[in-house]
């Protein structure tokens, strides 16, 4: 789009210097109303203008009065107009008032210096509006006769994201979308206006809105909206034809800020979004801001989010370590792109490689290290005990040894739900790494713990993807099980919360996020269906498949046996004892698995995890048939 013109900087001065002499001059035609008087005090007038003419435009610049694009006056703006000027006319009275004593001039009315301040924030500050206003009447021009009418907007719920996203779309007439309504469900904000957008209604007058009033599209304006009602919303819109898109949740705005360019269609994770939660910003903020911060597995799904959250709060340095040298370099791009004075530093290396990892906690000298490296696929590693081992438990052993050498002050372990009650190799080597953190944590008194959750929407492996892809051709979408059910959800919040218990954390804790429902498979599919603007069972086909080795109909996140005990976190639980084995016996089971994957012995791997996990049973489990892989 061609660029709209701006009015020049120096143009807004050469208006300044002809408004501050008419500041001044209209402050002693007010103050004297033009009688006898104001002749006598006409000298004095000169030296103020003279001196105004001066101080002003040097103070205006040091303010940066000058380095602004007015056409975008804000709030902000007109603050700085005010800090400005205030400033201006202290130095100016200041000025006079010596000027008076030092006998420049005899007679001197001092409340014109009042008058003066008043007249110039009303004048450099209209100026500036004046612009604004110039500058949005050419966007409205600039806008190409003959082109489709702008559609007519809905804007569910009238917050500040709301009204942000009206005074955007009121700025940018070029995108086509103009606000004709609020929906919201505060009594207060009812038959109110904003930015001249009335609130038409509450949430639950959506149908007959969209029934009674031309509405082209719905925005989704509450980031803290939960899931139900995202989909209250959706199943409107669909059921009108009406398009409908939302802002990103609270979580996936953490550093970021609402505007146009934010919106989105809905995507699963909307719906499937809960309440929004405490979130104790200043405690995270302690263990982050000023540190040096070391995330393993930075290159991936968990990893990379935790990379962002971590970033805005301003480390010393943060290390981004990976194995795979394409996934480190795009999180490094990203994450320098966001937060471009962040001291960032890309390291390639296989956790399981002591001696590397060793020199590079020596050299960056972490104070926090996130522990997120692993693997993850259920299915790839019941087929590969031996990486499975290699990676998840020698690995993790590796990553404790290494901190505990440099005396890392807090480490934390992204561990999963499939760790309880094993069923599979994936949960039983991640159990066998919970045990080896808080174990070598509790012996050397530091603060090592573990976040235990479920599954994460749109994270590498996940069902999301895998039904995207089906969906994208056709179908069918296949399903395990009509039954089968999981904990759900979305990687920002995930990390948000694993932050949060690294905040609590003091060492030697299993800490469990509440994940809230579990949720069916079936109508997580039946949804992406839908979200794609198709039917389940009309357009595309919902077939099933078996469960297959290794997995559950559902999971858990604590043995029921086991009590938990909440935090000063609503959403987070710690768990307050749960059986495990001695620091001798944990010693010997480690040594003779990684030797049995040294070995390439994946029966004897599988019979030693089952034997030496409480109510594991990985060895119950049958062969995995990847003849129907997706």
């Amino acid at each position: 789009m061609k660029a709209q013109p701006t009015v020049r900087n120096r143009y807004i001065l050469f208006g300044d210097i002809l408004l501050m002499v008419t500041a001044v001059m209209g402050s002693y035609m007010l103050r004297l109303e033009l009688d006898s008087s104001f002749f006598l005090y006409l000298p004095s007038a000169y030296w103020m203008a003279g001196v105004v003419l001066l101080i002003k435009p040097l103070v205006y610049h040091f303010f940066s009065m000058y380095r602004q694009i007015w056409r975008y006056t804000s709030v902000k703006e007109l603050k700085l107009i005010v800090a400005s000027v205030t400033a201006a006319s202290v130095l100016v009275s200041l000025s006079m008032v010596g000027l008076f004593t030092l006998g420049a001039f005899n007679a001197f009315p001092r409340s014109v210096l009042v008058i003066d301040w008043l007249l110039s924030v009303l004048l450099v500050g209209g100026l500036r509006l004046v612009v604004r206003l110039l500058a949005e009447n050419k966007v409205l021009a600039s806008i190409p006769h003959g082109t489709s009418p702008a559609k007519r907007v809905l804007i569910i719920g009238a917050g500040d994201a709301g009204a942000m996203v009206v005074r955007e779309l009121q700025k940018n007439p070029q995108v086509g979308l103009v606000p004709v309504g609020f929906l919201d469900d505060n009594a207060a904000k009812q038959n109110q206006q904003i930015y001249g957008v009335p609130v038409v209604g509450t949430l639950s007058d959506l149908a007959r809105v969209l029934d009674n009033r031309r509405v082209d599209e719905v925005i989704i304006a509450i980031p803290s909206a939960p899931g139900r009602v995202v989909r209250l919303v959706t199943d409107v819109c669909r059921l009108r034809s009406k398009t409908f898109r939302t802002m990103p949740g609270m979580y996936e705005l953490l550093g970021g800020k609402v505007s146009v360019s934010r919106l989105r269609e809905v995507q699963i994770v909307d719906l499937l979004r809960r309440e929004s939660t405490l979130v104790d910003d200043e405690r995270v903020g302690e263990i982050l801001a000023g540190r040096s911060v070391l995330v393993t597995g930075a290159g991936g799904s968990i990893g990379r989010e935790l990379c962002r959250q971590i970033a805005r709060w301003g480390p010393s340095e943060l290390v981004l370590l990976g194995h795979g040298e394409n996934s480190i370099f795009e999180a490094m791009l990203e994450l320098r792109e966001s937060f471009p004075s962040v001291v960032m530093r890309p390291v390639i290396c296989d956790v399981r490689d002591l001696p590397r990892l060793e020199s590079i906690f020596d050299k960056y000298q972490p104070e926090i290290v996130f522990h997120a490296a692993a693997h993850k696929h259920v299915p790839l590693m019941e087929v590969n005990a031996e990486e499975a081992v290699t990676n998840n438990i020698l690995g993790t052993r590796n990553v404790v040894e290494a901190a505990l050498l440099n005396q890392v002050k807090k480490l934390v372990m992204i561990s999963t739900d499939k760790a309880i009650r094993p069923v599979n190799i994936m949960g039983a080597t991640k159990r066998m790494a919970e045990m080896i953190v808080l174990n070598e944590g509790r012996r050397a008194g530091q603060a090592f713990s573990v976040v235990r959750f479920g599954n994460v929407l749109g994270s590498r492996g996940s069902v999301v993807p895998l039904f995207k892809r089906q969906i994208a051709r056709g179908g069918p979408v296949t399903v395990t099980h009509p039954d089968m059910q999981r904990y759900f959800m979305t990687i920002p919040e995930a990390v948000h919360l694993v932050l949060q218990a690294a905040a609590i954390g003091t060492g030697g804790e299993t800490f469990v996020l509440n994940m809230g429902e579990q949720v069916r498979i079936l109508d997580l599919a039946e949804d992406l269906i839908r979200l794609s603007g198709l039917e389940p069972g009309r357009d595309i086909e919902i077939t099933f498949s078996g469960i297959r080795p290794g997995e559950k109909l559902s999971e858990d996140l604590w043995d029921e046996d086991h009590t938990f005990e909440p935090t000063s976190h609503p959403e987070i639980y710690r768990l307050v004892s749960q059986e495990e084995l001695s620091a001798t016996d944990l010693e010997r089971v480690v040594y003779e698995l990684i030797s049995l994957a040294n070995e390439a012995e994946p029966t004897s791997i599988v019979k030693l995890l089952d034997d030496a996990i409480p109510d594991s049973a990985v060895l119950s489990t049958p062969p995995y048939d990847f003849t129907d892989i997706e």
